[in-house]
């Protein structure tokens, strides 16, 4: 699944074309390096997302195309 759309369907941003402009303007780390939106994200992969002074660092549990809004925070683990 194409690293924008985890993000969305995960819920860890809220739209599609928000974590799109994140991933090109450089916010986005998969396993300590840059990603574009179109990265095929994996189990295990590390994201790091940089929300302005907050980074929010989480690892990929589980890749579903679509999943129920109470279900979205089983499919990562949150690091720090």
């Amino acid at each position: 699944m194409r690293l924008d759309k985890f993000l969305k369907v995960s819920r860890i941003i809220k739209r599609r074309t928000v974590a799109n402009e994140a991933c090109d303007a450089e916010h986005v780390t998969v396993n300590g390096k840059r990603a574009k939106a179109s990265y095929d994200v994996k189990e295990g992969d590390v994201l790091e997302i940089t929300f302005g002074q907050r980074t929010l660092k989480v690892r990929v549990l589980d890749v579903k195309e679509h999943v129920a809004k109470a279900d979205a925070s089983a499919l990562y683990e949150v690091l720090s």
